[in-house]
Parts: structure tokens; sequence; C-alpha cells
């Protein structure tokens, strides 16, 4: 028995950088900190491993330039704040250039809005700087990532011709929320099966279409161009934003 109640809920109770954070009314427990020596430069790689909320991510006092995306080097973008969605992934040079002292990490979730007590926050801490936490900072953003900024840094061309119907296979991912709160795509949700994929394959069974989980492996042509589409308006995402995350598409396999 403690003397923290916590109600069992579909909204997540905690916002964690790297296993590390607090929870509403819950016990001061270390936040995570990341140290840096001012002057220098640190690529960070921000990673959301969540299934269904999103963030604005932000450090008090600093910008940072967006360098890469989903494993895509892009050209650099500075920002001072990135919205980031189930499953995505950015790298971004932050350089050290600010007083030494410590600051908030924030990482806002669409479910809430505080960082009270330490809620969704970590802390940047330079070298030199007592080991407290930061005092609070009225730090407003003004120039949040677009995802339209971004551009490929090496070859930007888009396989394909330039065209409706351009690819050689086109491959459209519809995501439904169905009244059982559940994720489908085109129709079928994900269960995991009883056996990996590729042991199933190992192991003998080459017909496609028998393959765990039925519905959601879909086989695709060698050495062709295929055009992946995502609907916009998906569950937990804003309308026109292709937002899904992965481990729901189960396999997609190259014969």
């Amino acid at each position: 028995m403690n003397d923290y109640d916590i109600s069992v809920t579909d909204t997540p109770a905690s916002t964690l950088f790297n296993g590390m954070g607090r929870f509403e009314y819950g016990p001061l427990v270390p936040l995570y900190v990341l140290n840096v020596v001012p002057g220098r430069r640190y690529r960070i790689r921000l990673m959301s491993m969540a299934c269904r909320a999103n963030w604005v991510f932000t450090i008090d006092n600093h910008v940072f330039t967006v360098i890469e995306a989903d494993s895509e080097l892009t050209t650099p973008l500075e920002v001072d704040s990135i919205q980031i969605y189930a499953g995505q992934r950015y790298s971004f040079i932050l350089v050290a250039n600010q007083p030494v002292d410590n600051y908030w990490i924030h990482a806002m979730p669409n479910y809430d809005t505080t960082f009270v007590g330490g809620v969704n926050s970590a802390v940047l801490r330079y070298l030199g700087a007592p080991e407290v936490e930061p005092i609070y900072r009225n730090w407003n953003t003004t120039n949040p990532l677009s995802e339209s900024n971004l551009h490929a840094l090496m070859d930007p061309a888009a396989p394909g011709v330039a065209q409706s119907g351009g690819a050689d296979v086109s491959l459209n991912l519809v995501s439904v929320w169905d009244d059982n709160f559940k994720f489908l795509i085109n129709g079928y949700t994900y269960t995991s099966p009883s056996a990996p994929i590729l042991l199933q394959i190992l192991n003998g069974n080459l017909d496609i279409s028998t393959l765990e989980p039925y519905g959601s492996v879909y086989t695709l042509p060698a050495n062709k161009t295929i055009e992946v589409s995502i609907p916009g308006g998906q569950p937990e995402g804003p309308v026109g934003n292709a937002n899904i995350s992965l481990p729901y598409v189960s396999h997609i396999l190259s014969s």
C-alpha cells in the first residue's frame, strides 16, 4: 500500500524520458537529466515509443536544428518545438550556448496541459550547474516544426513517375477505430501470430495466403516502385495528417 492512488483509464498516467518520469500527485522520483558541456554541439535522437499519445517537445531557452526524420537526412531546419507522433523519429542538433544552469525539457502530451511537479518533464543540465531542478521560465515558442518544411538532403526526387498512378504498385492503408476500441487496417486488426512470420517461412510455409496474422500480410513484387498511401483523419491524429502506428501494419513482404 502507498499514498498514491492511480485510477486505471485509457489515458496514460506518465510521460517517460528514457524510462524516467513522474505522474500527477505522485512521488518526486528523480527525473531524467541530459548533461551538456557549455559551447559544445550535440546530436539528439528524439523517438516516440508511444502507441497512442503525441507530444510537443521543447527545451527552455533553446532552439534546435532538425537534420533527420525517420532515418532520412534532411536539409537543416531550425525550430523551437517538435510535435512527434507514434513511431516517429527525429535527429536534431542542440548547441549548448546558454548560461550555465538547469533548463526544463518538456514534452506536452495531447491529453494533458501541465508541467507542475515535474510531470511531462526532464532536465537539461550544464556542466557546473547545481544539481537542482530548474526554475520556471516562461519560454514561449514561435517556430514549431512543420513537416512541409522538411526536405531531403540527398536525392530528393521520389521514385516512379510524378503523376497519378505513376508507381508500379499502389497500396492504400485505411485505418479505423471500431466500436470495440480496436484499430483496423483495411478491415483487419492485428493479432500476434503463433510464430514470427519469417520463422513461418523458414519452416516451409510458402503459401502467402495462409501466413499469420491473416489479413495483415501484404506481398510486393521485387524491384518495383511501390506507392503507399495512408489517408488523413486517422484516430489520434489531426485531419489531413497521415498518423498511424506502424506496429498495426503487421508485415509487408517482397517476393
